[in-house]
């Protein structure tokens, strides 16, 4: 297999950067880009652990729907979309359990990191900007006209 062969040259290559890195930066880099490439040879050489199938995500949002399709294709998965489908959701063609603890995971991880991001921002916006809190949970409730 070539693909097999190549990643073993990188991995070679990046295992005499990494022992022989001048600064910390640099042998952070090459062990974050060994770590990537021993995963990605795990992923391509693990046996055959069941028969591909067909899988779909709906996301809640489009910035969540464009992590998962820039990890989908970091990991060689095509994701797709059927026509009429609303643009939250994205299918795969994959080994479940191999997606599940490569792709699935490191989007939850992502995932987490841009609402935390998101909430950060918004509430930083709503408190210096528009000088209030924003809180929903004090708001009134009125009854029904009936």
């Amino acid at each position: 297999m070539a693909g097999d062969k190549e990643i073993r040259e990188k991995l070679a290559k990046l295992e005499a950067l990494f022992a022989r890195g001048a600064t910390a930066g640099e042998r952070a880099a090459a062990g974050a880009a060994r770590d990537r490439l021993q995963a990605k040879l795990a992923f391509e050489l693990e046996a055959d652990d069941g028969p591909e199938t067909e899988m779909q995500y709906s996301l809640p949002d489009v910035w969540s729907v464009r992590i998962f399709v820039a990890l989908c294709r970091k990991h060689g998965i095509h994701p797709y979309r059927y026509p009429r489908q609303r643009r939250t959701t994205v299918m795969v063609r994959v080994r479940q359990s191999r997606f599940e603890r490569t792709v699935a995971g490191e989007f939850r991880m992502l995932h987490r990191e841009l609402t935390a991001y998101f909430n950060e921002t918004v509430e930083h916006l709503i408190a210096d900007a528009m000088r209030s809190d924003g809180d929903d949970e004090t708001l009134e409730q009125n009854q029904l006209p009936g």
